[in-house]
């Protein structure tokens, strides 16, 4: 029988209990909706300790659509907007990037999920030329689709690229916290204090129910945007119930715990199998994810145990994810079955 409690995606786990118990704490009574009570403003000062007062951050529903809307808000239609060929809004937004904001996405091959001055530069033309799209957006993820995370100065290449072009550049966070593990940094040190524009900052990765933010470092980027927002069905009625749950993951660094836990489970699973010959490792282990290339043939047997997706059919690489709440028991019994298929 198949085991639910696989590696296919951090999506898959629970809520954790923290989170639950803070939604439950604020389902008292009446308050007035939309985001005007006292647990959104709670909530958002929280955030604005984390990215300044000058800072202008709002809650939606999903990932895609902190993405898109974010996205949507900075562009125009003749627009493009440059990212890596593995980013989420390329690969995994169903064209929801380009039906809402109408750019052109221009999405560039990478070995490790990271975007570099160098790979950029080659779609930085065209400028005032009618007949062009004309690139408006640098977008990175962090960490990235392949698990991989940027370091402070790469993020700052990048940004200082952009502004010289007269562009801007946003950061796909949905798996911010794990990043934020990895390096040792505070969330700032990695975003705003190096030239990010706009942040979509998750939380439903790493144990939230739903809910994401949109944070805009600059005012005049956002003027608009509650506009957008409720034109993109994402302004919540009952918005306590995602402005609980990011207090409460703010707080007493519950977001830390978590991705710290993901973070040591992937390397975990990385060490248990670095021996096995018949295994390749092909990204380097930084946040909560592990990539290999194993044998074809041992696919379907292991998938029939425990769920996990192929990255790539063409190579059999697979890609393993873990949560902050898979456990080391999780992973010795995951890597033995792999040991003893490949016997």
């Amino acid at each position: 029988m198949k085991n639910l409690r696989g590696f296919a995606s951090d999506n898959n786990s629970g809520v954790h209990p923290d989170i639950l118990n803070a939604m439950n704490r604020v389902n008292i009574g009446h308050t007035i909706g939309y985001g005007d009570d006292i647990y959104t403003n709670s909530a958002l000062d929280k955030m604005k300790e984390i990215f300044g007062e000058d800072s202008d951050i709002y809650f939606v529903f999903t990932g895609t659509a902190a993405n898109v809307l974010g996205l949507d808000t900075i562009t125009q239609s003749y627009n493009s907007i440059i990212c890596a060929e593995t980013s989420h809004i390329h690969e995994d937004e169903c064209g929801a990037p380009e039906k809402f904001t109408g750019c052109k996405l221009l999405a560039l091959f990478t070995e490790d999920g990271k975007l570099t001055p160098e790979i950029v530069s080659k779609e930085l033309y065209g400028f005032d030329f009618e007949h062009h799209s004309q690139p408006k957006v640098i977008s990175i993820t962090q960490s990235t689709e392949m698990g991989t995370v940027y370091t402070p100065q790469e993020i700052r290449d990048l940004s200082v690229i952009a502004h010289k072009y007269g562009m801007l550049l946003h950061m796909d966070g949905a798996r911010i916290a794990n990043a934020a593990a990895y390096l040792g940094l505070s969330f700032e040190k990695f975003s705003q204090d190096v030239g990010v524009d706009v942040l979509s900052f998750g939380g439903t990765k790493n144990g939230m129910i739903y809910g994401e933010a949109l944070v805009f470092f600059d005012k005049k980027h956002s003027v608009n945007f509650k506009y957008i927002r409720k034109q993109g069905m994402q302004l919540a009625s009952k918005m306590r119930f995602i402005s609980a749950q990011f207090e409460e993951y703010l707080n007493n660094d519950l977001w830390l715990r978590n991705a710290q836990h993901s973070n040591k489970m992937a390397k975990l699973l990385a060490s248990k199998l670095k021996d096995v010959p018949e295994i390749q490792i092909t990204q380097k282990v930084e946040s909560n994810g592990v990539f290999a290339i194993i044998p074809k043939e041992i696919i379907p047997i292991l998938q029939d145990a425990y769920f996990f997706y192929v990255w790539d059919e063409k190579t059999s690489e697979v890609r393993w994810m873990c949560s902050f709440d898979t456990s080391e028991e999780d992973v010795i019994n995951f890597t033995d079955l792999i040991k003893k298929i490949l016997k």
